[in-house]
């Protein structure tokens, strides 16, 4: 009974790490640009975009598709890193573990 107990608290201690960890995930920002810098994304760790900036120079009416793509990579760019990072941050907690998403 004793190692059950030193193992339950063992539990409560890893899992009050984790959502510390992912707190301090949560409140990092993550920014992707798209090639020459002409769009900004801005997500946070809970995956939620902040702030998108065009620079002027990126809008071609006669030319939207490029526009799309512009967009498209810079929150490409900015979501690989939120992935990244958390995997980086809470993947040690997932070891061996095969979580969707994780």
């Amino acid at each position: 009974m004793r190692n059950m107990g030193n193992m339950m608290k063992q539990m409560k201690q890893m899992q009050k790490k984790m959502a510390e960890d992912q707190a301090e995930l949560n409140a990092q920002t993550f920014t992707g640009t798209s090639p020459d810098d002409l769009v900004t994304a801005t997500f946070t760790g809970e995956r939620k975009m902040t702030d998108l900036s065009i620079k002027p120079e990126a809008i071609d009416p006669d030319d939207p598709d490029m526009l799309a793509d512009l967009v498209l990579a810079a929150v490409n760019e900015a979501l690989t890193k939120v992935d990244d990072t958390t995997k980086q941050s809470l993947g040690k907690y997932t070891q061996g573990l095969n979580i969707p998403g994780m």
